[in-house]
């Protein structure tokens, strides 16, 4: 079995996850009002921040697609297919066992509202989902 990243399969995640980022928190988005008012972050403050959190997120997004990509790979050379849907279950496990497990831990011992939990991880999956979604069409 081989490794096998599709880089143009990336880009497109990569794009994707950017696209859901900015649907979801944008202050027009679907949840941008209800995530500032449960974190307090308001406008002056993201503009007093600058793009650090942009980099933040381009960066993070970055990451997230070649590893994705690889281990839809190693599920494609473990299970003898390269189905979207393949894919899609590569994005859930990785959400259920990496992202929400982790966030799930963080904001419970640091007492975030549950409201911020729900959001922050519903992004979480949509944005696994969205860019497994990619790489499994462009692998």
């Amino acid at each position: 079995m081989e490794l096998s990243i599709s880089w143009p399969a990336v880009a497109v995640a990569s794009m994707v996850g950017m696209a859901i980022a900015w649907i979801w928190y944008s202050d027009w988005g679907l949840v941008g009002g209800t995530w500032r008012k449960l974190t307090g972050v308001t406008k002056e403050d993201s503009a007093r921040v600058g793009k650090r959190p942009f980099v933040v997120l381009v960066a993070s997004i970055v990451v997230t697609a070649p590893a994705l990509a690889a281990a839809c790979s190693i599920a494609s050379g473990f299970f003898g297919s390269d189905s979207v849907g393949l894919a899609f279950a590569v994005g859930f496990v990785a959400w259920l066992g990496f992202s929400l497990s982790t966030l799930a831990q963080h904001n419970g011992f640091e007492q975030k509202p549950v409201g911020l939990t729900v959001i922050n991880s519903a992004y979480q999956l949509v944005l696994f989902l969205g860019m497994s979604f990619a790489v499994g069409l462009f692998q």
